[in-house]
């Protein structure tokens, strides 16, 4: 997967298309020519599987399988609140990861959470927007969707660290990064119905909707005016 990643850059890179283009995305014709491939694997496989594993696993299995992975995601969590500078956030991010694994059998159960210890969402792509990398274009990846330049370097750091990437024997975390992945893509199936009924262009739709939810979250919520050309 890594390597889809710098193929792209360098594909994006030499791109150029014609006639007005909006310029937070230069790339726009090698990002589009990816979303189709996206919207392919998506329709032909990604989304098939996501329905039966619904059909097959009962709502109640498949929340505990996610607040499995959410739990593995706490300390990455806390370590970006800690780069950050929200210390408070940090500590409350490892001690939700201390009482999920133990009190909630290995985070299966988000005791945390039914406690009033609230789950936070910060990654490394956040954390170097608050240390004031710009986002640079927008950028679609192969099988992962919408990013930006900044989002996409900061997933290399959150793939070296991710837990799951250190589970042996190989096909055991295989195993680990499928279910995750279809977990996560059933989570979104509809959110993806809404997509297609409501969007003209859905390409513009879900870029437009990725930049200004990654600018939100970036500035927890409260970003500053965007200056106008």
């Amino acid at each position: 997967m890594r390597w889809l990643l710098v193929v792209t850059l360098f594909a994006a890179g030499c791109a150029t298309v014609d006639g007005e283009r909006d310029p937070r995305d230069p790339w726009e014709g090698t990002n589009r020519a990816i979303y189709r491939f996206n919207e392919t694997f998506d329709e032909y496989l990604a989304k098939p599987v996501a329905r039966a594993y619904v059909k097959v696993l009962h709502q109640e299995i498949r929340t505990r399988i996610a607040n499995f992975f959410a739990n593995l995601q706490d300390p990455l969590i806390g370590l970006n609140n800690f780069l950050q500078g929200k210390f408070e956030d940090g500590v409350t991010d490892l001690a939700r990861f201390v009482i999920n694994s133990s009190f909630g059998l290995f985070g299966i159960h988000d005791v945390a959470s039914d406690g009033g210890i609230d789950k936070h969402d910060e990654d490394f792509g956040q954390t170097f927007g608050r240390w004031g990398m710009g986002p640079g274009p927008y950028l679609m990846l192969p099988f992962l969707s919408s990013s930006t330049a900044r989002d996409a370097v900061g997933l290399v750091p959150g793939w070296y660290l991710d837990p799951i990437e250190e589970v042996r024997p190989i096909n055991l975390r295989n195993s680990l990064v499928v279910l995750r992945l279809t977990n996560t893509r059933a989570e979104l199936l509809e959110a993806s119905r809404i997509l297609e009924e409501a969007a003209l262009d859905k390409y513009v739709f879900q870029r437009d909707a990725y930049l200004q939810r990654r600018r939100s979250l970036v500035y927890d919520g409260r970003p500053p005016r965007e200056k106008l050309e």
